[in-house]
């Protein structure tokens, strides 16, 4: 690449960046939003994988071995393009928060799963003793724990989700990956865009990974 061909690919990022950063919103929407209903729900199937109803363990663990074992974007394509035919017809918004809630909702349950089992049975025994109640066990003794032990795997879901909201683009979703289609479709110049999108998604990723760090100084001092 010679130095005329770098300055066309500079000014082609640079004339899309308004255009892109006015999408990013729109991706950390979809992020944020599959991750705050994901979070509760992949809770809900962390205890339900860890119940004593071998019937609630067998559904919550195919639940989760369909989500982990199949590609988020056939899952999109399920459910936004699939349920019509069962006579469920969703707009893009709802389909693609849908899916990536329920894609981070089973990865989530594994996360808080791991955490609450690393925490020593003998406190939640010791707690029993003490006379609280088993949700009062839960919320007071092992999920200020495992919130600690589970911050890291939390934040890298959000930083992945961030990164997969690009597959919704392929359901008519102008988030970022999408904008920048749109760009090329009417510069013809692939590179520029591609390239300025790649950058936002790299600098908001980094933001929340400075976020965590944060986080975890925090937590640290706490403990």
């Amino acid at each position: 690449m010679n130095t005329e061909q770098l300055l066309l690919v500079l000014q082609s990022a640079w004339q899309a960046l308004p255009t892109l950063l006015a999408a990013t919103p729109v991706t950390l929407a979809y992020a944020l939003a599959a991750m705050l209903l994901g979070l509760p729900l992949g809770f809900l199937v962390a205890l339900a994988r860890l119940s004593r109803w071998s019937g609630l363990r067998g559904l919550s663990s195919v639940f989760v071995s369909f989500i982990r074992g199949t590609p988020l974007l056939v899952q999109i394509f399920v459910i936004y393009y699939g349920l019509p035919s069962l006579g469920i017809t969703l707009n893009p918004l709802a389909g693609g928060v849908i899916a990536l809630t329920l894609n981070a909702a089973a990865y989530l349950s594994e996360t808080i799963r791991a955490a609450i089992l690393s925490i020593p049975r003998g406190q939640r025994e010791a707690a029993i003793s003490l006379g609280l109640s088993p949700s009062q066990t839960i919320r007071l003794v092992v999920l200020p724990q495992a919130a600690r032990v589970a911050l890291p795997s939390l934040s890298n879901t959000l930083i992945g989700l961030v990164k997969d909201t690009s597959l919704v683009s392929v359901i008519t979703v102008v988030e970022l990956l999408r904008s920048a289609q749109l760009v090329i479709a009417r510069t013809f110049e692939p590179f520029g865009p591609y390239l300025a999108a790649a950058l936002i998604y790299w600098a908001v990723s980094s933001l929340l990974e400075l976020v965590q760090r944060l986080l975890e100084r925090r937590f640290a001092r706490g403990g």
